[in-house]
């Protein structure tokens, strides 16, 4: 019996094959083949006696239309199967409109997902934008609360004052002196890039009122450090009393800090030609304003009488000799006659025959004019022992001095390991009252602002102060550094740029908060700060004084009477500076060229027993952090600047050729006790 699919086979008949093995399947327009040509074919494969294998070769059948299984659309490059009733209408509609319905259908469904996406990313996006806005109004309202905080201290601090401006232990704002023709105005953030670092900090330091500081922030490396033990007072030589050539004259220039190298050298320089040292003089600087002698800050007695074993010291010169005309005979030698850090060769070649001839040299100025290499053992141990043993502050300064320590340390009455040597038995006196021990209440840090408006037009650099700055500091320079101005006008400097990105420009009071915030000190730290002559006006201490407002100065500290006997003398005032700083428990520098800074932290280190830290920046990465980074995280802030400064708290002897005022870690000042 035969199915309903063999029914055309058998109407059609063999016509239809006969003429699908002549002609090609006919086909539409799109390429696709009509109905009937799939009926045709069907019939010839249904019919075809030759093998199926011979009727898929191309080389033995017609090329035919697509399969019956399936339409291809090639617009579109879609296959899409069907039944075998593919072409014909079922149940009221073509399988052309259905695929077409689900095409429609899926064009939609995907634009709605796609609108969907749309409105998602939108919300996200503006969501994200509403965190953010609401991060900066925190961090906003939270710089105002700062701010305000320190406006009503301020305040309060500034009634008490005025209710009672004598008392020594008040707690009025810090009686910081300023230079310069700036005035100050209203708080504000310094504009540029520190101003954003300096908020950032701000925030820091709010934050991190309960966080632990950094471990090695107030320590030095013990074991290494510990291991060098004073001993410059140790002699191995004869006294050089019997033989005598003649007599050497000191003038020393400068500051307190200057004329201390000054008479150290000029001790060395009496020993190394074999002649008596007259006791140094003081020469008065137009720009430090002092009249003050050697015996008004130093025990003059002390000194003779400990440098005598050494050398012969005088306090004048015999009659005969005081009323020759000095610069008459040649006598009289100038720093410009004498190179600086000249060689002992020097001195035994041109100023020794003055001496055998005229028995007197009257060194005028004497400024940096020994070197420190090459030169003797001795004459070098003979160097250490003069500034750290023989040269005391008279009591005046000692006894004052011991007081600014007693109030630094919040009452506190135990002496610090360096006030024996600073304050000599005024340090005692401090132990009579309580003898409760709270280090770290009583701990402060030292900071050597040195900011004065000498050091700044020296350095030749800017300062953010535009052409008013300029030309100030140019007129400054032509009164008190002529041959700086001169040469300035003849011959091609560094640029300012220059200047600072090698590290010659000292730091400004904006970069040194920054330093000490990135370091890790918190904001109720107790800060002294010395060189308070601060360029440029109260408003340069805006930034230190808003973060850090535990800030205190020896004005502060101490009270009007207490002072008087100091004032409009420079050297004695920058003496006690000098005690404050040197005994502090940490002291950080802000220029490593400065004397002050200089002598200080070489105290530190001969006396110190590897217990006091010196915080030395290296202000060339310092620059090189400061401008360029202008988008830098605080986070990274704080690392490179930690990394900067760490670099220097390593121990080391001191190097060939430097100081050993500053680097007292050598054979022939201290004795290494390690293994």
């Amino acid at each position: 019996m035969a199915s309903m699919d063999d029914l055309p086979i058998s109407v059609m008949g063999s016509n239809f094959k006969r003429n699908s093995l002549v002609d090609e399947p006919v086909t539409d327009e799109e390429g696709s083949d009509s109905p009937e040509s799939r009926v045709g074919i069907s019939h010839v494969r249904s019919g075809s006696t030759t093998p199926r294998n011979r009727q898929a070769s191309p080389t033995h059948s017609p090329r035919l239309g697509p399969s019956r299984l399936g339409s291809f659309d090639q617009s579109s490059g879609d296959v899409h199967h069907a039944s075998s009733f593919s072409g014909f209408k079922l149940f009221g509609f073509s399988s052309n409109e259905s695929l077409h319905k689900l095409k429609v259908d899926r064009r939609v469904k995907k634009r709605a997902g796609i609108v969907w996406y749309q409105r998602t990313r939108f919300k996200g996006i503006l969501i994200l934008i509403l965190l953010v806005g609401m991060f900066f109004l925190v961090n906003w309202v939270m710089l105002l609360r700062l701010q305000e905080q320190d406006d009503i201290i301020e305040e309060h601090h500034d009634n008490q004052a005025n209710s009672n401006p004598e008392l020594p232990g008040n707690v009025s704002s810090p009686k910081i002196s300023v230079q310069g023709k700036r005035k100050a105005g209203r708080r504000k953030w310094p504009k540029g890039n520190y101003g954003r670092l300096l908020a950032l900090a701000a925030h820091a330091l709010a934050e991190g009122e309960n966080k632990p500081e950094p471990k090695d922030l107030w320590q030095e490396p013990l074991l290494a450090s510990s291991a060098w033990k004073p001993c410059a007072d140790q002699r191995n030589w004869e006294s050089s009393v019997e033989r005598n050539n003649g007599y050497i004259m000191v003038t020393a220039n400068g500051g307190m800090n200057q004329q201390r190298v000054a008479v150290c050298n000029a001790v060395v320089l009496a020993r190394l030609l074999n002649s008596t040292l007259v006791v140094p003089r003081f020469m008065y600087s137009s720009v430090w304003k002092d009249v003050s002698q050697f015996s008004d800050i130093y025990q003059e007695e002390h000194f003779i009488n400990y440098m005598t074993p050494d050398i012969h010291i005088v306090k004048e010169l015999p009659d005969n000799l005081r009323s020759l005309d000095l610069e008459a005979i040649g006598s009289v030698v100038t720093d410009a006659d004498v190179v600086k850090e000249a060689k002992p060769s020097f001195y035994l070649k041109n100023i020794l025959p003055i001496i055998n001839k005229n028995k007197v040299v009257h060194f005028l100025g004497f400024g940096n004019r020994l070197a420190f290499d090459p030169l003797s053992f001795e004459l070098q141990r003979l160097r250490c022992r003069c500034n750290f043993h023989a040269l005391r502050f008279v009591p005046k300064i000692q006894e004052t001095g011991a007081l600014l320590l007693q109030r630094l340390r919040q009452q506190e009455s135990y002496p610090g390991p360096l006030d024996k040597h600073l304050v000599g038995p005024f340090a005692k006196s401090t132990m009579n009252g309580n003898k409760a021990r709270s280090p770290k209440g009583s701990r402060y840090l030292s900071l050597h602002l040195r900011f004065e408006i000498d050091m700044v037009a020296h350095s030749l650099c800017e300062f953010g102060g535009g052409e008013e700055e300029r030309k100030e500091l140019e007129a400054y320079r032509a009164i008190h550094f002529p041959a700086l101005s001169l040469l300035q006008k003849t011959t091609k400097l560094p640029s300012p740029a220059e200047l600072r990105s090698e590290g010659l420009c000292p730091l400004t009071p904006e970069e040194a908060v920054l330093m000490l915030a990135a370091l890790g000190f918190k904001r109720k730290t107790k800060i002294f700060v010395a060189g308070s002559q601060i360029y440029g006006g109260s408003s340069r201490l805006t930034a230190l004084t808003s973060l850090y407002p535990n800030l205190v100065t020896k004005e502060k500290l101490l009270s009007t009477s207490e002072l008087q006997p100091f004032m409009n003398f420079s050297s004695q005032l920058a003496a006690l500076d000098y005690i404050g700083c040197t005994a502090a428990n940490a002291f950080a520098m802000t220029d490593s060229g400065s004397q002050l800074s200089s002598l200080v932290s070489g105290y530190r280190i001969y006396y110190g027993g590897g217990r006091m830290p010196t915080i030395r920046p290296n202000k060339r990465r310092l620059a090189s952090i400061f401008s360029k980074n202008n988008t830098i995280e605080w986070r990274i802030f704080e690392i490179r600047v930690r990394k900067a400064v760490r670099q220097t708290k390593h121990v080391f002897t001191r190097p060939k050729g430097r100081s050993v005022y500053r680097y007292p870690r050598c054979k022939e000042c201290m004795c290494w006790t390690g293994t």
